[in-house]
């Protein structure tokens, strides 16, 4: 799947259904691995694999933006990163419009394709006898299916930002000249499929997609093929998005959620949802405006609400700001990295919710009155466990800060994420999920794809809180896609994967560049650790077995070991046309980062 993972016969026949599907592919394009950074012109892209990137680079090569590039590396990573994203999901992509003129204003917008909860849904819809269900009960359900947004997004980003020289329908070829090829299981594939092999084994659809007859994971090195997903494509591509969210598919969607097709031998309940055909209907992808702070000089964009990705990794800069990072050891710089995100994500997890139901005081959480409060909290040890949120109110010119103490965990988990950008400068960076790895567990039946367990974002433990399930509601996010302009022009693009360590991520990532100096393709490999308000740290081996990590437990943070923290792409632009484009070199088998003239 990925490019450590190929064989050269596999890549001449991907390349040749690539060019069978109008995509213009060549020999650098076709090669056996993708770098993990590359440095160029006239465009670039990074994702986590090969494909979608080679994908995204040819639509460039033809003559489509950034965009255009973008949904069509992401159609790719949804035959090929099944587990992760798709169009059984969501997501959202903040936009830089580069000006038409030399002296034109430049533009950034986000488009919010996150799903929504169905109308019947309520606060107390994950409980029984009183008790919130326990995770993977809620999870593997149809209950925790939200309305799928990522078609509509793709659509409403070729409509109000793309070339027009790409359609929906050429966008979606390269995908389903995939789909029915096939593509090499990896090690990563068939280990997503063995993490979800208890659950799927009781749904017939998704044994017959993903297990073998025997019952066990599709074998490492065999050519996965899916066309049921290529004809579902095809069908999105004749009709447009309606085509997903009305009709034959439309049903077959709500028929897998309302009434599961479960096996006799099943060995776990699945609960039914409750979502109508009149919910896909009425689903839109609204453009929403950016959260946006100054930090060392640069103009750093991000996803706003229902996301809490912009507004917690835009607190935390603001409290960073305060220290001259620069002139610290790393030691001392990731002590308060650490702990301006335990104090960000206190506040994250007190008012963050969908926006169309709840008051977020966005504006008091990114002042910078109020990041000093914060600050003036953080000393030179680190806190022995949560903290408190603060009150944002007093900054929020006239909004109530209405917040309560989060209870529901803040859960890693499974996404992906690509960047890329045009040579007309124009720049898209988008994070898309089916929320964990292998969302619900639900193949809907002929369609060849998974559907989201999104709904189990919400904090569906309290019938109180901002983040607390309603009908026709948004669920918080912690997707970060982050735009960072200086001058007005590009400098950074990027966003990872990871539940709620994308926040970390990102915002490790920004210290590492912002302020440390370090390139970023280092700063993308650098071992990472999120602080997400406990009483203890995430990290990875390598980022534990540091002297850094020495030092700052002798400052008392207590660190607990998990195997990785994200997946990141991103790219920096040096002027005069040029980028560094960067993904992962080991996380989730590598990344790929191409660009169109090297």
């Amino acid at each position: 799947m990925r490019g450590r993972g190929f064989r050269s016969v596999l890549v001449t026949l991907v390349a040749g259904s690539l060019a069978l599907a109008g995509v213009a592919v060549s020999a650098d394009s076709a090669a056996p691995v993708g770098p993990p950074t590359s440095t160029g012109t006239g465009g670039a892209a990074a994702t986590v694999e090969r494909l979608a990137t080679q994908a995204a680079i040819a639509t460039l090569r033809k003559g489509g933006n950034a965009i255009d590039a973008t949904v069509t590396a992401a159609a790719v990573l949804g035959v090929t990163e099944p587990f992760s994203c798709g169009v059984g999901g969501g997501g959202f992509m903040v936009v830089y419009q580069a000006p038409l003129r030399p002296r034109g204003r430049p533009h950034v917008f986000t488009l919010d394709s996150r799903e929504r909860a169905p109308a019947a849904m309520r606060p107390d819809s994950f409980m029984e006898g009183g008790r919130p269900l326990v995770f993977n009960d809620a999870r593997y359900s149809g209950l925790s299916v939200g309305v799928p947004g990522t078609v509509r997004g793709w659509s409403e980003a070729l409509r109000r930002y793309g070339s027009k020289r790409v359609t929906l329908a050429q966008a979606l070829a390269p995908a389903i000249a995939i789909a029915r090829s096939g593509f090499e299981v990896d090690q990563t594939f068939f280990d997503q499929i063995s993490d979800n092999r208890d659950y799927f084994d009781d749904v017939p659809a998704s044994a017959a997609l993903y297990l073998d007859a025997d019952g066990t994971p599709r074998d490492v090195g065999t050519t996965f093929r899916n066309p049921e997903l290529a004809q579902t494509y095809e069908l999105i591509a004749r009709g447009g998005a309606n085509a997903f969210y009305t009709g034959d598919l439309a049903n077959a969607i709500v028929q897998t959620v309302t009434a599961p097709s479960i096996a006799p031998s099943a060995n776990h309940r699945w609960r039914p949802g409750v979502m109508a055909a009149s919910d896909l209907a009425a689903y839109v992808a609204p453009q929403r405006a950016p959260t946006r702070v100054r930090y060392r000089g640069a103009d750093v964009f991000g996803m706003g609400p229902p996301s809490s990705g912009g507004s917690t990794v835009g607190e935390a800069l603001n409290i960073l700001e305060g220290y001259t990072l620069s002139g610290m050891t790393r030691e001392a710089a990731l002590h308060l990295y650490l702990e301006a995100s335990r104090y960000s994500f206190a506040d994250r997890g007190a008012y963050l919710g969908d926006p169309d139901f709840v008051k977020v005081p966005l504006r008091g959480l990114l002042s910078k009155g109020f990041a000093q409060t914060r600050r003036a909290l953080i000393g030179e040890r680190a806190v022995p466990g949560s903290v408190p949120p603060g009150d944002p109110a007093p900054f929020s010119g006239g909004v109530t800060a209405n917040g309560e103490a989060s209870i529901t965990s803040t859960r890693a988990g499974t996404t992906t994420h690509l960047t890329v950008s045009d040579k007309q400068g124009n720049v898209a960076t988008y994070t898309f999920t089916i929320e964990s790895t292998g969302g619900s567990g639900l193949v809907v039946p002929g369609r060849g794809f998974l559907l989201n367990n999104e709904l189990t974002d919400f904090n569906f433990d309290s019938v109180t809180h901002p983040n607390r399930v309603e009908g026709n509601k948004r669920p918080r996010s912690s997707m970060a896609p982050t735009i960072v302009l200086r001058g007005g022009k590009p400098l950074l693009a990027l966003g990872s994967p990871g539940g709620s360590t994308i926040i970390t991520t990102v915002l490790q990532i920004l210290v590492d560049r912002l302020d440390l100096g370090t390139p970023l393709p280092q700063a993308l490999a650098n071992p990472r650790a999120t602080q997400r308000n406990g009483r203890t740290t995430t990290a990875e081996p390598a980022f534990i077995a540091s002297p850094e990590a020495l030092a700052l437990t002798g400052r008392g943070h207590a660190f607990v070991s998990t195997p990785e923290v994200g997946a990141a792409t991103g790219m920096e632009f040096l002027g005069g046309g040029r980028v560094v484009v960067a993904a992962e070199p080991a996380r989730r088998g590598g990344g790929s980062a191409l660009v169109v003239k090297p």
